[in-house]
Formats: structure tokens, sequence, C-alpha cells
């Protein structure tokens, strides 16, 4: 991960191709690095990896491989139920950018506009009314760039 950090002029597809060349021994980060490409696509993925220089290189290691190669490659809850749950943590945190991505992820994950209204509905009445409100703007804006609404 060092020789990636330090070179900050690479371009995305190379250094996300370094980080995957780096990681290549490491499974975890491989299943993580998979699972985050196959929920979020490839542009969010290779966005997140444009920019890693030394000081941010190790959270994206860290997110790729404890974050989706652990949590999101568990057996017992499928993919769609799991985007929508991490829609409505993301919601009571009120973490707007964040939902942006992950509303992304619930589409990919086969969740419809209607499962994620619901979610952030719900949400609503156990986070608060405004917490709702900035994740109904938040997710009213991907949905619209997708063209659901």
């Amino acid at each position: 991960m060092r020789c990636l950090a330090e070179s900050a002029t690479l371009g995305a597809d190379f250094k996300l191709k370094m980080t995957e060349q780096i990681m290549s021994e490491d499974e975890q980060f491989k299943q993580g690095l998979q699972m985050r490409k196959q929920v979020m696509g490839e542009a969010f993925v290779e966005k997140a990896f444009a920019n890693v220089d030394a000081f941010t290189a190790p959270l994206q290691e860290f997110v790729t491989r404890n974050a989706w190669g652990t949590s999101w490659c568990r057996e017992g809850v499928d993919l769609k139920t799991r985007s929508l749950i991490t829609l409505s943590m993301l919601t009571a945190l009120g973490r707007s950018a964040e939902i942006k991505g992950h509303v992304r992820g619930a589409i990919n994950n086969g969740a419809s506009m209607e499962e994620i209204q619901e979610v952030l509905l719900h949400a609503a009445i156990y986070c608060g009314m405004p917490l709702a409100i900035d994740a109904f703007r938040s997710a009213h804006e991907v949905l619209k760039e997708l063209g659901k609404v």
C-alpha cells in the first residue's frame, strides 16, 4: 500500500489496479473490493480510489476489507435488505452524502423507489423528522438522476 500512497500523480484506474495488485494476497480485501463494486458500482469505487494518497490509503483499505469484506459478505440477510438497513442507519446518523451513495447501492441491489421511500418514512418516526427530510432530499436527488422519479 505504501507504493500506492506515495504516488500522488497516478490516475484513478491505475491506482485501483495497483491497490488490487498490492492486496491480491489478501482474500478479505479482494472479496470486499468485489462486493463494493457490485453494490456501489465500478464508477463509485474508482472515484473513491481516485484521490488515494498517503493519508487516505489506509482508510480505503480498512473500509474495503472490514466493511465490504466482512459485514457485506455475510450470509443471512440478502443484499437488498442490507442496503435498506444501511439507508435507515445513515438516516439516523444524518449522513446525506453517504445516503446518496447507498441509494445507488440499494437500486443496484434490487430495491425499488417505493421500498426506499418506505424505509425513509419509517425512519422519520424513529429518527426524527429533520433527519428523514434530509434523507428524502438526498435520495430524491439520486432517484431523479437514475430516472426512477
